[in-house]
C-alpha cells in the first residue's frame, strides 16, 4: 500500500468524516449562493443508485477468492452516467459515491453532457496475474450488464487508478457477446485501445487537460499579481505527487511548456532537486533501479507525503484523495495547487489553503480533461466516423489555396522545393489528435473563465463557484424535465 493511501486513512479516521460527507460539505457551501429551493438542492446531492456485488473468482492455482466490487450511479439528470472503473484496496461503497458525485459536476462545470458515476474492485492488482484480472474484468462486466449499469445510452465506464485500455478492451468484448444492440456497443466505454475505438489523445487527456487548466490561470496577470508571480508557465517550479498516468503527463506538459520540475513522489518515496529534475531521466533512472529514490544530484524525502510540503510555486497532486488536510495544509508552500486527482484536499484543508491565500484550481474543473476526450470518443463511436475524416482532405485544400493566395498577394518569391514542403506541411489537414487537443483546449480554457467569473460575483475561491456553476446547470435540467414545476 502506498503512503499516500496510509495517509488518506488516517486523516479519514482522524477527522470522523467520510469521502461522501467531503464533496457534500463542499456541495452545501456552493448551494447558498444560488437560489434553488432546498428539494431540488437535496435531489441534486444525493446518489441515486449503488450497486455492491461480491463474486467468486477462481485463480490461478485452482482456489476460490471472493471479491468485492461496486458502482455508483450520482445522477441521471444527463443520460449515460459516465465514470472511471478503479482497482484498489481501499475501495469502498462512500469512496464510489464520493467520486460519482464529483463526476457529475465535473461534466456540469465542463458542459459535457453525462451524468455522473464511478465503479471500484476491492483488489491489489499486482497481487493477481493478467489472467485473473480479466476473469475478475469479465465478471464484473457481467454483473453490470445484468443490473443494467453499463450500455452505451445507460452507463459508460473508463480508465481510472490501477485500469487502463486493456481492462476497458475487455469490458467491451463481454459486454459484445451479452448485449442484443451491438451496433452501438462500442460506446459502452471509453478509454479503449485506438484499434479497438479508442480516440488518439485518450491516455494524456487528464494530464494535459491539468496542464491546460493551470496555463489559464497563470496566464491571467491579476491573479499571478496577487500571488507574487510572472504571469506565464516558463520558469515556475511545480512539484508532481505521483508519476502515474496522470502525474506523468502532467509533469511532461509542464516541462515541456517551460515549467522547472523540482520535486515527485511514487510509492516507494520522493526526491527533490531545488535546481530541477529533468522527467524523462528519472524514469529512466527508476526503471533501471525500481525506485526514483537515489537519483543522481536529489535529496530523498523520508515519505511520499512529504513532497508536498516542498516550496514551489505549482504543486499538482495527481495520486489519490485526501492527502492534504487539516494536519499538513498548514505547511503547503505552493502558491497554486492544481488537483490533478480527485479529492487530494480536504473540506478543512481547502479552507486552510484558502485563508492562506492559495490559488486552489478544483478537481471538479481540473481533472475534467478525461472525460472530455472520453466524450469523444463516446461520439466517434456512435457516429461510427473518426474524428476528422470527412473535413481533413477539404481543410488542407482550403489551406493549400490560402497559402497560395497569400504567396500572389505579398509578391512572395520563393523556390518551388520551399513552396512545395510548406504547402505539403499546411496541407495534411488536422489529424484526429490535433482536433482532439484543440476541443480540450477549449473545453478546459472557456470552462476556467467562466468558474473564475463567477468566483469575482460572489467574491468566493474558485472551488465553490465550480460547485455553483455545476448546480446551476444541473437545476436547469431538472426543471426542464418539469420534475420541480
Amino acid at each position: 500500500m502506498s503512503s499516500a493511501t496510509l495517509f488518506k486513512d488516517d486523516a479519514a479516521i482522524a477527522s470522523g468524516e467520510h469521502f461522501f460527507e467531503q464533496v457534500n460539505r463542499m456541495f452545501d457551501k456552493a448551494a447558498r449562493f444560488t437560489d434553488h429551493p432546498q428539494g431540488l438542492l437535496n435531489q441534486i446531492k444525493i446518489c441515486n443508485s449503488v450497486y455492491h456485488m461480491e463474486f467468486p473468482v477462481k485463480r490461478d492455482d485452482g482456489s476460490i477468492e471472493v471479491v468485492q466490487a461496486f458502482r455508483a450511479e450520482h445522477s441521471q439528470h444527463k443520460s449515460p452516467t459516465k465514470g472511471g472503473i478503479r482497482y484498489a484496496i481501499n475501495v469502498s461503497e462512500d469512496e464510489v459515491m464520493a467520486l460519482a458525485a464529483l463526476m457529475t459536476y465535473k461534466c456540469a462545470v465542463v458542459d459535457v453532457p453525462f451524468g455522473g458515476a464511478k465503479g471500484g474492485i476491492k483488489i491489489n492488482r499486482n497481487e493477481w496475474s493478467e489472467a485473473e484480472l480479466e476473469r475478475i474484468t469479465r465478471r464484473y462486466t457481467f454483473e453490470l450488464t445484468r443490473k443494467n449499469f453499463i450500455g452505451p445510452g445507460v452507463d459508460v465506464p473508463a480508465p481510472d487508478y490501477g485500469t487502463g485500455p486493456q481492462e476497458m478492451a475487455w469490458i467491451l468484448d463481454t459486454y459484445n457477446q451479452l448485449t442484443s444492440y451491438p451496433l452501438d456497443a462500442l460506446a459502452c466505454v471509453t478509454g479503449k485501445p485506438v484499434g479497438q475505438g479508442g480516440v488518439r489523445g485518450r491516455t494524456e487527456a487528464t494530464g494535459l487537460g491539468t496542464f491546460f487548466g493551470v496555463r489559464e490561470a497563470c496566464n491571467n496577470a491579476a491573479d499571478m499579481q496577487k500571488l507574487g508571480l510572472e504571469t506565464g508557465i516558463e520558469g515556475k517550479t511545480v512539484v508532481v505527487q505521483g508519476l502515474g498516468n496522470v502525474g506523468y503527463h502532467a509533469a511532461k506538459y509542464f516541462e515541456e511548456g517551460g515549467a522547472v520540475l523540482v520535486g515527485v513522489s511514487e510509492i516507494e518515496g520522493a526526491i527533490y532537486d531545488p535546481n530541477g529534475l529533468t522527467l524523462q531521466k528519472v524514469l529512466d533512472h527508476r526503471k533501471e533501479t525500481g525506485s526514483i529514490l537515489d537519483y543522481p544530484g536529489a535529496q530523498n524525502l523520508a515519505t511520499g507525503t512529504d513532497v508536498l510540503e516542498l516550496p514551489c510555486d505549482i504543486l499538482i497532486p495527481a495520486a489519490l484523495e485526501g492527502v492534504i488536510t487539516r494536519e499538513n495544509a498548514p505547511r503547503v508552500q505552493a502558491k497554486i495547487v492544481g488537483e490533478a486527482a480527485n479529492g487530494p484536499v480536504t473540506a478543512d484543508a481547502d479552507e486552510i489553503l484558502n485563508e492562506r491565500g492559495v490559488l486552489v484550481i478544483p478537481d471538479v474543473y481540473l481533472n475534467a480533461g478525461g472525460v472530455t476526450v472520453s466524450y469523444f470518443e463516446w461520439l466517434r463511436n456512435l457516429s461510427h466516423v473518426r474524428h476528422g475524416r470527412m473535413s481533413k482532405r477539404f481543410e488542407a485544400k482550403s489551406a493549400e489555396r490560402i497559402l497560395s493566395a497569400v504567396t500572389k498577394m505579398t509578391d512572395t518569391e520563393m523556390e518551388q522545393d520551399e513552396f512545395s514542403r510548406l504547402v505539403a506541411d499546411v496541407a495534411v489537414g488536422a489529424s484526429e489528435q490535433d482536433l482532439v487537443n484543440s476541443g480540450l483546449e477549449d473545453t478546459m480554457s472557456y470552462a476556467y473563465n467562466e468558474i473564475r467569473e463567477i468566483a469575482r460575483t460572489h467574491d468566493t475561491d474558485m472551488r465553490t463557484a465550480a460547485f455553483v456553476d455545476a448546480i446551476n446547470k444541473i437545476a436547469v435540467s431538472y426543471l426542464q424535465m418539469g420534475i420541480f414545476p
